[in-house]
C-alpha cells in the first residue's frame, strides 16, 4: 500500500470515538438478544448447551470429583470458563451461566472484526462488515447460550488480527534494522494501490475523527537499533498473543488444531526467512506451549479413560454419533459421506442459510452474497502491490478455512450437516455454517470498498460525485433487509434449537415432578440415572449432581449397575440405556413408580427402592403410565429457578 508510510500496514487507525461506538453497539446488540432469549426461555433449547453446563457443574458437584469430569470428546476450555458461573445453582438450572462467557466472546468478536477491517478500509465499509457480522440473528441467539461457537469465532478473529499485526510489526523491525530509519520517517510518494482513495471520505457520519495513536491500532515507535530486551519489540509481544489465542483455540474446537498448525508454521517460516528464528527465544518458548496443548489432551484421555484417542473412537465420539443418527434404512449414512463435492455444496449452502436471507422464490441472493464476499477478498489480495503487505493480508485467508475443513469433516470426519431444504429434510449441525461468517462479513466490506472506489473514479456528470455515498447507503439498506429477512423467516440455528428442545421437552416437564414427589419423603435419597442423555432433569428436580450416581462416577457407577435397588433410592431408566439393562438384569428391590413415553424418544421408567421406601418389590397397580404424545406437542417452556 504505497500511499502509506513504509513502517505501517495502514494509516487507518481506529479512533477512540470509533472504539467506544463499536463497543457500545456490540453490547447493545448482545444485551437485546439476551433479554429476548430469556423472555422466550431459549437459553437451554440446545441439548449440547445443557450438556456443556452439566459438564462444568460436575467438576465440583459430583461424588467423585476429579479432573476427568471435564469430559472426553468436547475440548475443555469452554467448560473451564463456565465453572465460575455454574456454581450458582439457579444459573446452572436456567442457562444463565452460559451467557457471560458467550456474550463476552461475541463482544470481543465484534471489536475484532472491526479492528481487522480498519487495517485496510475506511470507517464506512468497516462498519458494513461489523453490521453484517454483529447483527446476524443466528449468532446473536447462540451468544445467549453455552454453545462453543461464539468463543471459537472470537478466537479465530483475534488470531487473524494479531497475525496481521505481527507480520506488519516484523516488517517494520526488519526495515528499521536494515536501513536504520529515523523514529518518524517521512511518508514515501503516493502510488496507485489498494488504498489510493485515502483522500475520499464516504458517508460523513462514519468518517473517523483525528487519529489518536493511542487507540486500538497503535503502531509503536520503531527503534533505531535492536533493543536488548527482545520482549520489548512489538513483534515479540504480538507473537506471544498469537500463541496464547492459538492454545485457547486448540482447547476449544478441533478445527483450532488446524488453524494453530498453519498459523504457527507461518510464524516460524517468516522468522526463518529473515534470519531471526535461532535468536528468537520467545518463539521457541511459545512453540513448546503450542505443541504441548494437543499432547496434553492426548495424555488426559489416556489417563482418564485408558485410551489416548478416546475422544476420537469412544462411545461419545463423532463416529459413534454418526452411526446413531444415520437415516434409518438409507445409504449413504448422511449426505456428503465420502463425497467431497456434495459435502462442499452442503457446507456452502448451510453457510448461506446461516448468514443470508433465503427467499422462497430463489437461492440467487445467498449465492450472490457468497460470490461477492469471495471476490472482494480476492480483489483485496490482487490490489495490494507491496509484497510484504500482501503477505500480511494473506492471513485473512484463515477466515475461509472452515470451507475445506468442514468439506473434509462431512465427507470423512463423521460430521453430518442437515437442513430442511435438502435431504434428509431435517436439522442437524446447522450452526457450523456460522464459522464462515467472519470471512463473509470482511469480504462484503472489501467488495463495498471496491464498488465505491470504482464509482469514485468514474468521470461522469456532477451527480456522479454522490454515487459512492449512494452505493454505501444501498449496501447498508441491503444489510438491514438481510437481517430483517432472517428474523422473519426464523433463523435456521434457532429453528434447529426449537426442534432439539421439542424432542426433550415432554420428559423435562413430566419426570421432575415425580422425582420431587418421591424425594419429598426421602430428601437425600440417591438417584441412579445416566445424566448424559437428559442432564437437565437433575437441575429441574432441584437436587445437586452429587446426589446422583451417573456414568461419570466410573467404579461407583459400575457397582450400582450390579445392584441398582441397593445402591439408590430412585432409579431413572431410559429404554435401552445401561440403567435399563441393569434393572432388567437385577430387578430385585425395585418398584415401578411411573412410565413415560414420547414419540421418537426412548421410553422412560422411574423406580423406587423398597429398601428405602419400604414398599413391596413389585409394580404398584396404580403406577401411572404417562403417554406424553408427540415430541413438542406441549408448548410449555422449561422451568426456571
Amino acid at each position: 500500500m504505497s500511499s502509506v508510510r513504509s513502517r505501517t500496514l495502514t494509516d487507518r487507525s481506529v479512533s477512540n470515538a470509533e472504539g467506544w461506538l463499536v463497543l457500545g453497539f456490540s453490547m447493545a446488540a448482545s444485551f437485546t438478544a439476551i433479554i429476548w432469549s430469556w423472555n422466550h426461555a431459549a437459553m437451554l433449547n440446545y441439548g449440547d448447551a445443557v450438556a456443556h453446563l452439566h459438564i462444568a457443574r460436575r467438576v465440583f458437584d459430583s461424588r467423585t470429583a476429579r479432573f476427568s469430569e471435564l469430559g472426553s470428546v468436547w475440548l475443555p476450555l469452554p467448560h473451564i470458563l463456565l465453572i465460575p458461573f455454574v456454581q450458582n445453582y439457579a444459573w446452572w438450572a436456567n442457562g444463565l451461566a452460559g451467557v457471560v462467557p458467550s456474550a463476552s466472546a461475541y463482544i470481543a468478536s465484534c471489536t475484532g472484526i472491526y479492528r481487522l477491517a480498519r487495517h485496510w478500509l475506511n470507517p464506512a465499509p468497516s462498519a458494513l462488515a461489523l453490521v453484517f457480522f454483529a447483527l446476524n440473528p443466528n449468532l446473536l441467539y447462540l451468544q445467549t447460550t453455552a454453545m462453543t461457537e461464539p468463543l471459537f469465532l472470537c478466537e479465530t478473529i483475534w488470531i487473524v488480527v494479531w497475525m496481521v499485526e505481527w507480520r506488519a510489526a516484523l516488517n517494520d523491525e526488519v526495515e528499521a534494522a536494515s536501513y536504520r530509519l529515523p523514529s518518524h520517517p517521512s511518508p514515501p510518494p503516493a502510488a496507485p494501490g489498494f488504498n489510493a482513495l485515502r483522500g475520499w471520505r464516504p458517508l460523513r457520519i462514519f468518517a473517523a475523527g483525528p487519529h489518536h495513536r493511542g487507540a486500538w491500532l497503535q503502531n509503536p515507535e520503531l527503534p533505531s537499533r535492536p533493543r536488548k530486551n527482545g520482549f520489548a519489540m512489538p513483534s515479540s509481544r504480538l507473537q506471544v498473543c498469537v500463541a496464547a489465542v492459538l492454545i485457547a483455540a486448540i482447547f476449544t474446537r478441533y478445527d483450532g488444531w488446524i488453524i494453530a498448525f498453519i498459523a504457527w508454521t507461518g510464524v516460524g517460516l517468516a522468522l526463518l526467512k529473515r534470519g531471526r528464528l535461532r535468536r528468537s527465544p520467545y518463539f521457541w518458548l511459545a512453540s513448546a506451549a503450542v505443541v504441548a496443548a494437543p499432547l496434553l489432551w492426548f495424555a488426559y484421555n489416556s489417563a482418564g479413560f485408558g485410551d489416548w484417542l478416546y475422544f476420537a473412537r469412544g462411545p461419545y465420539s463423532a463416529k459413534a454419533i454418526e452411526m446413531r443418527t444415520a437415516t434409518s434404512g438409507a445409504w449413504p449414512p448422511h449426505p456428503g459421506w465420502h463425497n467431497p463435492w456434495v459435502a462442499l455444496l452442503f457446507y456452502l449452502k448451510v453457510s448461506e442459510l446461516d448468514s443470508v436471507l433465503a427467499p422462497v422464490w430463489s437461492s440467487l441472493w445467498g449465492n450472490l452474497v457468497l460470490a461477492l464476499a469471495a471476490l472482494g477478498s480476492v480483489a483485496a489480495w490482487f490490489a495490494e502491490k507491496a509484497a510484504s503487505h500482501r503477505r500480511a493480508l494473506a492471513w485473512v485467508l484463515l477466515l475461509w478455512l472452515p470451507v475445506p475443513f468442514y468439506t473434509w469433516s462431512v465427507a470423512y470426519g463423521s460430521v453430518p450437516i442437515f437442513f430442511p431444504a435438502w435431504w434428509p429434510f431435517t436439522f442437524y449441525n446447522t450452526r457450523y455454517g456460522l464459522e464462515l461468517l467472519p470471512a463473509l462479513a470482511l469480504g462484503v466490506g472489501f467488495a463495498a470498498h471496491f464498488v465505491a472506489g470504482a464509482l469514485e473514479r468514474w468521470q461522469g456528470p456532477r451527480i456522479a460525485q454522490l454515487l459512492p455515498d449512494i452505493a454505501f447507503a444501498l449496501f447498508f439498506v441491503f444489510a438491514g433487509i438481510n437481517v430483517a429477512g432472517l428474523l422473519r423467516q426464523e433463523p435456521i440455528v434457532y429453528a434447529e434449537s426449537i426442534s432439539n428442545l421439542d424432542a426433550r421437552l415432554p420428559y423435562d416437564q413430566a419426570i421432575p415432578p415425580l422425582l420431587d414427589d418421591l424425594l419429598s419423603t426421602f430428601p437425600h435419597g440417591t438417584v441412579l440415572m445416566n445424566t448424559s442423555t437428559y442432564p437437565e432433569i437433575v437441575a429441574f428436580t432441584g437436587i445437586p449432581l452429587r446426589q446422583t450416581i451417573n456414568e461419570s462416577d466410573l467404579a461407583l457407577w459400575r457397582a450400582a449397575l450390579e445392584a441398582p435397588g441397593s445402591h439408590a433410592a430412585i432409579v431413572v431408566a431410559f429404554d435401552g440405556d445401561e440403567v435399563d439393562r441393569a434393572v432388567k438384569a437385577h430387578p430385585e428391590g425395585l418398584t415401578v413408580e411411573g412410565r413415560f413415553t414420547a414419540e421418537n424418544q426412548p421410553s422412560a421408567t422411574v423406580y423406587s427402592s423398597t429398601a428405602v421406601f419400604h414398599r413391596a418389590p413389585h409394580a404398584k397397580p396404580d403406577a401411572p403410565d404417562f403417554d406424553l404424545g408427540p415430541s413438542g406437542s406441549d408448548t410449555g417452556a422449561p422451568r426456571r429457578f
